[in-house]
């Protein structure tokens, strides 16, 4: 199982790989597209399933496929099941295999919650770290740039003006903020395409492979597209906005730097995110490098025009009294 489906079929792009040589039948299911192929593949039956939990689920409940002949589960990327709330549907569907099974969980960082579900449904397990928890890679170049939120994409569409940033990757936090991110660069003359939950599995799919053949330079993604998601030779990755969980900008950075190459990752800080940044700062155990060296400092990009002075207020006219005012009895 998978939390998303760019994942899901990348994991199946690597079994037709690596198993073309061995009789393995596998198929992957996902929401998003319509199910009868998939359910044709089902039904001719399977070695391996690589699936994202609501798809399972509902192709269980409407009866297409059965759990209680398996025999090994992998669960990746545990903690982003987590924060896509899939943790509820992957017990359900964990309640639908035999107990007495081999099970395998992957996740980038351990949270009380993964750590609670981990104990559900491993027995005994024996835990294995590749490399600490939340730890950048080294061969990356980190380094923030401090500018208002109004000229953040003017100082991203000059930076992009650099042909050394030749296939880059822009974080944002939100569908509509991505969107508006990579019309304004497309708008510059830079090829671009936005990816998050909002597009259709067909877009998603055709911009993701339209930037690994390098007919988009850049791809604005929210994090959906942060983890798990293996795209060569990325040269920068841009954090256009910090994110509010500093997990997410280990995982968003480490998109670039990838099978020993290098990689730069810059962020672009306005007064609102410094809590954000003090926050990534802390776990990475490091200061970011600050860019002094750019014009988008001040917010110059939306100054106000200076306001015209008001004239001066017209005093109102008071009738005069009728005769002396009456004392009070």
């Amino acid at each position: 199982m998978a939390p998303t489906r760019e994942l899901a079929i990348q994991i199946g792009e690597g079994f037709k790989t690596y198993g073309k040589n061995l009789n393995i039948r596998h198929t992957v299911i996902f929401g998003g597209v319509g199910q009868n192929p998939q359910v044709q593949a089902l039904s001719r039956g399977l070695d391996v399933l690589v699936a994202t939990p609501g798809r399972l689920l509902d192709l269980m409940g409407q009866g297409h496929l059965k759990l209680d002949q398996t025999h090994t589960l992998v669960l990746d990327e545990a903690d982003r099941m987590l924060d896509m709330g899939f943790i509820r549907d992957v017990r359900r569907i964990v309640n639908a295999m035999p107990a007495k099974r081999q099970s395998l969980l992957f996740s980038a960082t351990m949270p009380r919650d993964v750590s609670k579900l981990a104990e559900e449904i491993l027995n005994r397990p024996t835990r294995i770290e590749v490399t600490p928890a939340a730890t950048p890679v080294e061969l990356i170049t980190q380094s923030v740039y401090h500018v208002p939120a109004g000229n953040k994409p003017a100082l991203l569409v000059k930076l992009l003006e650099d042909p050394e940033f030749a296939r880059v990757i822009v974080f944002t936090r939100t569908k509509h903020r991505a969107n508006r991110v990579a019309e304004k660069i497309g708008k510059s003359g830079v090829p671009a395409e936005a990816i998050h939950g909002n597009k259709s599995q067909n877009a998603r799919q055709r911009a993701l492979e339209d930037f690994r053949k390098g007919k988009v330079r850049v791809l604005v993604a929210t994090d959906i597209a942060a983890r798990g998601i293996d795209i060569d030779d990325v040269t920068h990755v841009v954090n256009f906005e910090l994110p509010n969980e500093p997990d997410s900008y280990v995982h968003r950075i480490g998109r670039t730097a990838r099978a020993g190459a290098s990689g730069i990752a810059l962020s672009f800080c306005d007064s609102e995110e410094r809590s954000y940044l003090r926050a990534i700062e802390r776990l990475t155990n490091q200061r970011l490098a600050v860019v002094e060296d750019h014009p988008f400092h001040k917010d110059i990009g939306v100054a106000e025009e200076p306001r015209k002075p008001r004239p001066p207020q017209q005093q109102k006219r008071r009738r005069p009294r009728r005769g002396p005012a009456k004392q009070a009895a």
